[in-house]
């Protein structure tokens, strides 16, 4: 398992240090800003605002988790796309 709609759906079944394992493997900016997502949802704030920063994103201002996971999951559709 190494794409990231395989980590986004660990995530979403509450495995969340599989995803976390996983998404380490990712060098993306998408991979990036999945294992900010992961660690927001952890509630750990300053180890997400490192990983946005490395995703080239604005954590701050960021919106919700539900919202963020809806953008995330548009970047890796647009990603998909523009592979085809």
């Amino acid at each position: 398992m190494n794409d990231l709609r395989d980590v986004l759906a660990l995530m979403k079944a509450g495995r969340w240090s599989e995803a976390h394992d996983q998404v380490q493997r990712d060098a993306t900016g998408l991979g990036a800003w999945l294992h900010g997502l992961l660690h927001l949802e952890e509630g750990d704030l300053e180890d997400a605002e490192n990983w946005y920063d490395r995703a080239g994103r604005r954590f701050r201002s960021r919106g919700s988790l539900a919202d963020e996971l809806v953008l995330f999951e548009a970047a890796l559709d647009a990603r998909d796309a523009a592979r085809t």
